[in-house]
């Protein structure tokens, strides 16, 4: 009988959180105050930065291991004079 009743209140929030956001959506208002827009901002600022570092490994990866070979010859010669 628990499991049933925490499974109904589970069922009601996400039907609650659900009519939420089709409300913002037909209402076009899709930030209700100052903070919802700066945590937007925030967000998508740390997934622009991750994507960025991303992007850079596979740069890295990618595009610079032909170069490796090279470098690692320099190294030992600066460290062995």
């Amino acid at each position: 009988v628990a499991v049933s009743i925490i499974i109904q209140e589970l069922v009601e929030d996400l039907e609650a959180q659900f009519n939420d956001v089709v409300s913002r959506l037909t209402s076009k208002q899709f930030f209700q105050s100052d903070w919802d827009i700066a945590s937007f901002a925030v967000f998508f600022t740390f997934i622009g930065m991750i994507l960025l570092l991303i992007i850079l490994v596979l740069i890295r990866c990618c595009c610079c291991c032909c170069c490796e070979d090279k470098k690692v010859h320099t190294y030992r010669l600066i460290f062995i004079s």
